[in-house]
């Protein structure tokens, strides 16, 4: 598929275990495309049954290439391999933030239109996808030792009121969560109107012109939970519990591996008996990822909300008809 785009980049979002992966790697297949991916904890090396990298999912079988793009199947038997990025890129014991992944993306992207490729992003991860999409203005903060000194020895209601007067426009009320957060966001916003930042703001090179066509899947909320839960049942069969065994007896703490949320936190109490037995392991875990799931779904609403229009594909659970579906979107966004 040759096209000519309005926009130069196409993202698929959705929540957790509705097929994003399968239908993004055929999208990429027929557009000349590669993938960057838009997941949180799938940049971590060693991340891989907990976090859902499945990167087989990134070789197609000679026979779905001959019916997407005969071309691609240069010889017969030959599976094609959908270039990917932003995955297994930073080692657990770092701490892979917002910022460092957005400098990375651009780094991606720009590479891969420089080879006349198509970006096509998929993932669930709200922020990491909507930091792109709506251009967060991010810079890295430098720690600043005597404001952290100053700030710990006010108390919380202290600490809330100065981050009020300083922040315009507060609307993340996480940062209230507890006195570590309410000191991190001080110190940002104290950053962001210093000299430092602006030298740091005026020396920095333009960012590359995104223009995204963002498509969202999902699925009836009661076959997401039952997708949740089956997929749960086999990456518990197929090695996560030994996943997160193993990721502790490298080095990783239980407390980092707690921090990373979801399969690897539950997993984790489960290995340092906070969790019973496996039964116990699969309702908790299975619960949460659901509850996961909605968030995904309040985020991206909230992105609507906030101007980013999103076409979302049928809630169908059948990938080759929502691919084709993505496909027509894509085509009546397409300048001939």
């Amino acid at each position: 598929m040759q096209c000519h785009m309005i926009h130069n980049a196409i993202f698929l979002l959705g929540p957790t275990a509705v097929g994003k992966t399968a239908i993004g790697v055929r999208l990429a297949l027929a557009l000349d495309g590669e993938i960057i991916s838009g997941d949180s904890r799938q940049v971590y090396r060693g991340l891989d049954i907990g976090s859902g990298k499945d990167l087989a999912d990134y070789d197609l079988p000679p026979a779905l290439v001959e019916k997407i793009k005969p071309e691609a199947a240069k010889h017969t038997g030959e599976s094609y391999h959908v270039p990917y990025h932003l995955i297994d890129v930073a080692d657990l014991g770092s701490e892979y933030n917002l910022f460092d992944y957005q400098e990375a993306f651009y780094l991606a992207f720009a590479d891969i239109l420089a080879r006349g490729k198509v970006p096509v992003i998929v993932g669930g991860t709200g922020m990491y996808v909507d930091c792109i999409i709506r251009n967060y203005d991010l810079v890295p903060t430098p720690d600043n030792p005597a404001l952290r000194a100053e700030l710990e020895a006010l108390s919380y209601d202290e600490l809330k009121a100065m981050l009020i007067a300083e922040k315009a426009n507060l609307h993340n009320t996480t940062d209230f969560a507890d006195k570590d957060r309410i000191m991190h966001a001080i110190e940002i916003e104290r950053y962001l109107k210093s000299p430092a930042c602006a030298a740091y703001r005026a020396g920095r090179p333009p960012r590359p012109e995104v223009r995204p066509l963002v498509l969202g899947t999902t699925l009836p909320r009661p076959l997401v939970r039952e997708r949740i839960a089956r997929r749960l049942r086999e990456r518990l069969e197929n090695g996560l519990i030994e996943e997160v065994e193993g990721l502790h007896k490298n080095g990783a703490s239980w407390t980092r591996l707690e921090q990373l949320g979801l399969e690897y936190r539950f997993v984790s109490e489960y290995l340092e008996g906070k969790i019973s037995t496996k039964e116990e392991l699969f309702e908790r875990l299975n619960l949460a990822i659901g509850q996961f799931a909605k968030r995904q779904e309040t985020w991206f609403r909230g992105m609507e909300k906030k101007g980013v229009q999103i076409h979302w594909l049928p809630q169908v659970d059948d990938v080759e008809e929502r691919f084709a579906a993505a496909l027509r979107e894509i085509e009546s966004q397409t300048l001939q």
